[in-house]
């Protein structure tokens, strides 16, 4: 059975897209089968996975507002993963979808034919709580939120939660809350272990461990169009998403398939 998973933060600067690409890097290097879905009009996953999107014909655009099959747009990447790619045409979806019937239901219905092909389909959603996010949502089995561990980044934790609920309401009672992601962890600090645990006490969401580490490694990655697990195998970064990986592999109940030799 396949797992939907949004990845959620309408704040920005929370490595929301990078863990999406190393979550799912991570899980393809276990053997499991994985479509990686940019819903981001800044097209980030596509360039960090060393897609142009100035170079395709076909987006998620495409398949969301001008009825185009979606196994007509995925592309495969080096990192073992495929990709329903995004481009800038991408931000016009919201005007486009914002007076049709059934807009929430969207991706859910882009991605229905496509879906049993797959053990995972990661949804990086944009930083905003518009439509396309909505459409996320209702399309998932659950959301995990990325976030940095600064004081002010947990602003706005409330407003997602406050959009889960009502996605919960109205569009898809069954979507879950796998917890807080913690990125961009400096553990020489105490003071990002407080920020953890007020988030914790007062949202009363689960922390999923261990804190990807804050690291340059990070940033070189996308230049090469890969994620970190392969252009820095060994490093913490690295380690620490395989680690999540396996928590949320847990969560799912999916047992890591054996490599083919």
């Amino acid at each position: 059975m396949t797992t939907t998973l949004a990845i959620a933060n309408q704040k920005g600067g929370v490595a929301k897209t990078t863990s999406v690409a190393s979550i799912g890097a991570a899980f393809a290097e276990t053997g499991q089968r994985v479509l990686l879905v940019d819903l981001d009009p800044q097209a980030c996953l596509t360039f960090s996975l060393g897609i142009d999107p100035e170079d395709l014909e076909l987006s998620i655009y495409h398949v969301l507002t001008q009825g185009t099959e979606a196994a007509d747009v995925v592309v495969a990447t080096d990192d073992g993963v495929d990709l329903l790619p995004a481009t800038i045409e991408l931000a016009r979806a919201e005007a486009d979808l914002l007076t049709r019937t059934g807009r929430e239901q969207a991706i859910k219905a882009a991605l229905e034919d496509l879906v049993d092909d797959y053990d995972w389909v990661l949804l990086d959603c944009p930083p905003s709580l518009g439509i396309l996010t909505v459409a996320a949502l209702t399309a998932a089995q659950a959301v995990l939120i990325p976030l940095q561990c600064e004081t002010l980044s947990h602003r706005g934790v409330g407003q997602l939660l406050d959009t889960v609920h009502d996605v919960r309401r109205f569009t898809n009672r069954k979507l879950e809350v796998w917890g807080v992601l913690p990125t961009l962890f400096d553990g020489r600090t105490n003071h990002a272990r407080r920020v953890l645990d007020t988030i914790s006490e007062t949202y009363d969401l689960e922390v999923v461990e261990p804190p990807i580490p804050k690291t340059i490694r990070f940033a070189e990655a996308p230049a090469a169009g890969r994620s970190i697990l392969a252009t820095s195998r060994t490093s913490k970064g690295a380690q620490a998403y395989r680690e999540v990986a396996a928590t949320l592999q847990k969560r799912a109940n999916r047992p890591a398939r054996k490599r083919k030799a």
